[in-house]
Order: C-alpha cells, then structure tokens, then sequence
C-alpha cells in the first residue's frame, strides 16, 4: 500500500466527517472513504484510537 496520506491528514479527515455527522461507524467509512480507513489503520493501531486521537 502507498501513503500518501500524512497521519495529520487523516485526523483532518476524521475530524471533517464528524463535523459533517457522517457516521464514523467502521463499515461506514470503509465502504465511503476506504483510503481514509486505510491511512489510518495505518498510522493508529485500530478505528477507535484514530477517532479517539483525531476528535478528542
């Protein structure tokens, strides 16, 4: 897989679709915004900690 996502980008992307109450369900946003699941699987250890990091 390439990254081509800083983890910065990721937290803004995380953040943008909670501030656009799109779901932040796991599935959700694998079938809407695979790379965003993806870069940040790649950069946290699971969903919960990025969404937990990005909007906390």
């Amino acid at each position: 897989m390439e990254i081509n996502m800083s983890m910065d980008e990721v937290m803004i992307g995380i953040r943008r679709l909670n501030d656009r109450e799109e779901s932040l369900s796991k599935k959700k946003v694998k079938e809407a915004h695979p790379q965003l699941m993806r870069h940040a699987l790649h950069y946290f250890p699971n969903w919960e900690s990025a969404i937990k990091q990005s909007i906390s």
